[in-house]
């Protein structure tokens, strides 16, 4: 519904009959025209009857609503939610030859998270640069999005903190459409829901992201602002786990503060235990 109301008549091509619309956006009437369905089979989907619609329909809907690849894989994700498909979350610890690939890139910081956003490895420049985290973890796994909205220090830490949570949202939204069934994913989310009101109005937007590629800025309390360009892999055989390397620039200021990490961490006790457990 959110996504139907931000998309006009003369967006999708149509013509904007009436001087006064009741509903901002499209009306449902007008998405099943455009997604060739009846108008009572498109308010049964709307409604998240979605167990029997084909690939080509939600297809179909998706390019009514205009979506974008992130909501395309959630309505995707909901479909096969609906048929008892959803992904499983494993709680396998992360294989050692994970923990040796992250091991190796010895030059950057590396870390690999799971669809609640627990950071459940790095290497050692990875716990340097999240040390925060790990000053005083009041659950374990460290949480990221618990650190965002519970932690003070998360404000300081994360540059722009306001469109960072809104990431950290729409990430969480996205792993909750992915995995419904993930009771631990529930519990976070109601958690962050009755302690913090700015994740419940940024859970209210119903935003979703897929987090493949970026650019990630902190303020870090060792070495000072960093602009860290990141990529993002899924784990070959555990969906519920991804990589992410983050490069700084060349010869910018950034990748000096980085080389400079791994001698602050040497002196911080937090980032010495997290490395050793």
């Amino acid at each position: 519904m959110t996504r139907r109301a931000r998309v006009s008549p003369q967006q999708a091509g149509l013509p904007a009959l009436g001087a006064h619309r009741r509903v901002p956006g499209l009306r449902r009437e007008e998405v099943a025209l455009l997604a060739g369905v009846s108008v009572d089979y498109y308010v049964r989907l709307e409604r998240g009857h979605l167990a029997g619609a084909s690939d080509s329909v939600l297809n179909a809907v998706a390019d009514a609503r205009q979506l974008g690849a992130a909501e395309r894989s959630r309505l995707f994700d909901l479909a096969r939610s609906a048929r008892g498909g959803g992904m499983e979350a494993s709680e396998e610890p992360v294989p050692e030859g994970v923990q040796r690939v992250l091991d190796a890139i010895g030059a950057v910081s590396a870390f690999v998270w799971n669809r609640r956003l627990d950071l459940v490895a790095a290497n050692y420049l990875g716990y340097a640069l999240y040390a925060p985290l790990f000053d005083k973890p009041s659950k374990e796994p460290v949480n990221i999005a618990r650190f965002k909205f519970l932690d003070p220090a998360g404000r300081s830490f994360f540059q722009d903190w306001e469109q960072s949570i809104r990431n950290t949202v729409a990430l969480l939204r996205t792993g909750a459409g992915m995995m419904p069934e993930d009771r631990g994913l529930r519990d976070l989310i109601a958690e962050l829901s009755e302690a913090s009101e700015p994740f419940t109005w940024c859970w209210r937007d119903h935003e979703v992201r897929l987090h493949w590629s970026g650019v990630k800025e902190y303020a870090h309390p060792g070495v000072g602002r960093l602009s860290l360009p990141f990529e993002t892999l899924t784990l070959p055989g555990r969906p519920d786990l991804m990589l992410s390397v983050l490069t700084p620039q060349p010869g910018s200021e950034s990748a000096q503060r980085v080389r400079l990490l791994s001698d602050w961490a040497d002196t911080q006790p937090a980032v010495t235990a997290a490395v050793t457990e």
